[in-house]
């Protein structure tokens, strides 16, 4: 390994360190090897290189495939290349051949590159002659007993391995072939074992990148040039790319602050204009390779959030159902079908996962700039959708817009330069519109859009409550989603006509507190998610005629946030699918009419989260709580102040058996001691404990939660210690306290050390204090952060 990073370090020394070639889809590798081994600017891969090196010249001696993974742009063919003129791996294999696949390819053109890369003194036209059986039997006899390395650059289908794979021999001499893609699915069916998934470049390298394309081995001159050039650096987002783009317009370009202030303020446009839009030409690639179907969820994607917005997945998903871009599957959900377009997506690397929630779903995701510059740019040329944006809000005209299907207007920080009347009045035109997003907080125009099927509004007037705009969104009766913003002394007046939108999916409404649905809400069978601050749902009404006639609500799903939800049978009987549903109890009367026992009932039932407000009538919580059964199907459960003993756990909780996330939060559970038995938890991966504020002791062993990733400790101020069992969990990664006992960090401390001696590093520990706090003999270490607040 020592040798490895010698050799590394003195491609770097030579400028033959990761580079970027001015067109890195077409260059012609093979018998002028030499030809790539010129002054070139240095990316800050060392650590793959040598990774990519030990893989290579590793001991394993069967033929081995080594997929490198990532976006276009990222730097896979540039990371071959290196590898494939490195003296160190020119010297290791007998043979080395390079062929780039690409989208369009066949059986006759890989082995003819292979072959022109091996035995480059036969001619072109003489293996061009040749069938296709014959080269690969050339190819064959050539690779037998010899030790080589292939290089398949740009591979989008499996099926072009599948058509040569049986003419590269395993002579069990430690041969590699080395595959580059874009698609993660590739790499996985090429191979079991590991790749290399490759990543943006931090700030650091960004800027080291960039340095050396535009000064060379100069280094940059004064700092004052440094300053801006580090912020041009970061905008790229770590995409070498966008990077190397940028600084070959520097290297060429005037050398002054006032210009690398303006290549700041325009990036964008700049990287997508330089050198014949180079950059979006690759990446443009990969939108051709989408389906039918992926392609539309592409674009949208792109198009409905802002630049650099952190995109919720649940309103992405949400959206593509009602836009109708998915294809059904027979036993799916559409939800679940979306699910699986947003993976695809992520597997082409076109999307980023953001954060994963508690169970371990995506829930915020991100799109580079420069992809969602080619989702713009897409759109607009397939009038897709007309997106508002700073540069051509006050160009757009009621003629240019008027046969628009979709337009979004985001918010900002223009949002003050905005011509509101202008682009009010543009809007009103659009008659044949059927989606709207308008986030920025500002009146929203008349609504005379009879098309409409999708809003989605952040209106300053809504919130405020401008009535006729209140009453004409409730008038749009081809719609299928409405999320808006509204006043809460409003919103109920105009919910008795909510059932004329008679194909309305989702309904969400923020800012109405207190509201009442009209009991004609149970006819509305193409609901699927329903999201309110605080929503009282009526029972059914019922008589004589309608006891053989119920609509069951078979499409709902979400029902957020009820307020004394009674749990009545003529309810559960309406919605057997529903998969998240969160309560909220105050104020509860007719006691007797609450049947929380049938929540066991609602068999699809995946996510719960119960809020009981209800301190000051201890004998009504009491009464619910006892009732109170959860179904085997939750996966994620939240409670808060209601109040359970901990004996409860057991009965209630630990047994449920597709468990993966626990949330307790202020007073869910009271009294001093939590002592869990063998058996229980079996899945969960999350558990939070806060505000549990009588907890003293807790016993428990490693066995007790045999799957645990995540332990999550708030405000446990008399909490004696984290019990020792729990660092012994094989699954253990995290450990955070926030605002816990002394005690309780110093144990914490003390199992993560433990964990050291004993060999496991993956465990980390995470303490927060207030800033008064005094701390004692916590020395930070990588696996103990504290962190003041």
């Amino acid at each position: 390994m020592d040798f490895i990073k010698k050799e590394v370090m003195q491609m770097k020394e030579n400028n033959m360190g990761l580079f970027l070639h001015k067109d890195s889809s077409s260059v012609d590798i093979g018998p002028l090897r030499s030809r790539f081994t010129g002054q070139n600017a240095t990316v800050g891969f060392d650590g793959v290189m040598e990774e990519m090196m030990d893989m290579l010249t590793g001991r394993q001696s069967t033929r081995q495939i080594i997929p490198i993974v990532g976006m276009g742009g990222i730097g896979k063919t540039t990371l071959a290349r290196n590898l494939y003129v490195s003296r160190l791996i020119v010297r290791h294999f007998d043979l080395l051949a390079w062929a780039t696949i690409s989208q369009e390819y066949s059986m006759k053109g890989i082995l003819l590159e292979i072959l022109l890369c091996i035995k480059s003194q036969e001619s072109k036209e003489t293996y061009s002659a040749m069938r296709e059986d014959e080269l690969g039997l050339v190819l064959h006899k050539t690779l037998i007993g010899r030790r080589y390395l292939i290089i398949m650059d740009d591979m989008w289908s499996i099926e072009a391995w599948e058509l040569v794979k049986f003419f590269f021999p395993d002579n069990n001499n430690g041969s590699r072939i080395i595959v580059t893609t874009r698609l993660r699915i590739v790499a996985s069916q090429l191979t079991d074992s590991r790749g290399i998934e490759m990543s943006f470049l931090d700030d650091d390298q960004s800027w080291n990148l960039l340095c050396q394309n535009v000064f060379g081995e100069q280094g940059c001159p004064n700092l004052e040039l440094e300053e801006i050039g580090k912020k041009i650096a970061k905008s790229c987002k770590g995409l070498p790319l966008s990077i190397v783009v940028i600084g070959g317009l520097l290297a060429k370009s005037e050398r002054t602050r006032e210009y690398w202030e303006y290549v700041f303020e325009n990036i964008s446009s700049i990287v997508n204009l330089e050198d014949n839009e180079r950059c979006l030409r690759i990446l443009n690639m990969s939108y051709d390779h989408l389906s039918v179907q992926l392609k539309p969820c592409f674009l949208y994607l792109g198009s409905v959030f802002p630049e650099d917005d952190k995109i919720r997945v649940s309103w992405l998903i949400k959206l593509w159902v009602a836009e109708g871009f998915l294809k059904p599957k027979s036993g799916k959900s559409m939800e679940l079908v979306a699910e699986e377009y947003l993976n695809d997506l992520i597997e082409r690397n076109l999307v980023l996962v953001h954060i994963r929630g508690s169970s371990g779903k995506i829930k915020f995701c991100i799109i580079h700039d420069l992809l969602r510059d080619l989702c713009l740019r897409q759109a607009e040329k397939e009038k897709f959708v007309c997106v508002f944006t700073r540069d051509n809000h006050s160009s757009l005209d009621a003629q240019q817009i008027e046969t628009q299907h979709r337009i979004f207007i985001h918010r900002g920080k223009w949002e003050e330069e905005l011509d509101i009347p202008r682009m009010s009045h543009a809007v009103q035109s659009a008659s044949l519109t059927r989606s709207m997003i308008c986030d920025f907080k500002e009146v929203l125009p008349s609504l005379n859009m009879r098309l409409l099927r999708v809003l989605k509004s952040n209106d300053r007037a809504l919130h405020y409550g401008d009535i006729y705009s209140i009453e004409a969104i409730f008038q749009l009766v081809n719609s299928r989603y409405l999320a808006i913003r509204v006043d809460w002394m409003q919103i109920s007046l105009y919910l008795s006509s909510l059932h004329h939108i008679w194909n309305l999916q989702t309904l969400i409404v923020y800012g109405a507190w207190n509201t009442i649905a009209p009991p004609e809400i149970w006819k509305m069978h193409q609901l699927r998610h329903i999201e309110f601050v605080m929503l009282d749902l009526p029972d059914p009404e019922m008589d004589g005629r309608d006891q053989d006639k119920i609509i069951v609500l078979e499409n709902l799903q979400t029902l957020l946030q009820i307020r004394n939800f009674k749990c009545s049978e003529a309810v559960v009987k309406r919605i057997p699918n529903v998969k998240k549903l969160r309560l909220y109890y105050q104020d509860v009367e007719q006691l007797s009419s609450f049947c929380l026992n049938n929540l066991c009932r609602l068999e699809k039932l995946e996510s719960l989260g119960c809020y009981f407000a209800l301190e000051k009538e201890p004998i009504i919580r009491n009464h619910l709580l006892q009732n109170l059964n959860f179904p085997h199907s939750l996966k994620k459960l939240l409670l808060y102040r209601t109040r359970l003993h901990w004996g409860d756990m057991a009965i209630k909780i630990g047994s449920l058996p597709f468990l993966q996330v626990l949330k307790l939060e202020t007073n869910a559970f009271c009294g001093d001691e939590w002592e869990t038995i063998e058996g229980q938890f079996c899945n969960l991966k999350f558990l939070l404990i806060e505000d549990c504020g009588e907890l003293r002791y807790w016993r428990t062993e490693s066995s007790h939660f045999p799957c645990l990733e995540q332990l999550s400790l708030r405000d446990l101020d008399i909490l004696e210690e984290i019990p020792w069992g729990i660092g012994e969990i094989p699954t253990l990664e995290t450990i955070v306290l926030k605002f816990c006992s002394h005690s309780a960090v110093i144990s914490a401390k003390e199992i993560v050390e433990e964990q050291l001696e004993n060999g496991n590093e993956d465990l980390r520990v995470r303490v927060y204090f207030w800033k008064h706090y005094q701390l004692e003999n916590l020395v930070t270490t990588p696996n103990f952060q504290v962190e003041i607040h």
